[in-house]
């Protein structure tokens, strides 16, 4: 980028929604991760006979898809686009759940906002879900991977 500036902010420094009504639409796609930290006790409970709410991945994984599809309410100045698709995956590991999301969509501007959404709420649920075992949990390392489509192209981190 040979001329960064914050793209939300204008002239005078006063937030604007950008206009992409020009662009052209392409397939975009973006893939965020993040990793909700919690204690033996959520394994076990994940790995076995559940947590107390209820099946915690599942409902996660739905929350994250809702969370995607609720981003443009949720972070002021994103489009409102057409998600043409969402995945969430969560991951059970020794220390924590790893969550990865990925939107796909064909429009104007980029999916980012709706893939870290998606982890950001899927964790925030999973959290919901074992915090009467592990009131400890934590969502921790919300990040973008790899993003596709657009003028400015492929990204990955």
């Amino acid at each position: 980028m040979s001329n960064p500036r914050l793209t939300h902010v204008d002239e005078s420094g006063a937030a604007r929604m950008v206009d992409v009504s020009e662009k052209a639409v392409t397939t975009r796609v973006a893939t965020a991760a993040g990793r909700v930290l919690v204690s033996p006790e959520v394994i076990a409970l994940l790995r076995g006979e559940g947590v107390p709410k209820g099946d915690a991945v599942a409902v996660a994984r739905i929350a994250g898809i809702a969370g995607a599809k609720r981003t443009p309410d949720l972070v002021p100045l994103c489009h409102p686009i057409a998600l043409h698709g969402v995945t969430v995956d969560l991951e059970v590991t020794d220390d924590a759940v790893e969550i990865t999301a990925t939107a796909r969509t064909a429009d104007r501007t980029g999916v980012e906002m709706e893939a870290l959404t998606s982890v950001a709420v899927a964790g925030l649920t999973m959290i919901d879900m074992v915090k009467a075992v592990d009131p400890r949990a934590s969502l921790t390392d919300v990040r973008l991977l790899a993003k596709s489509g657009g003028k400015s192209g492929d990204w990955v981190r």
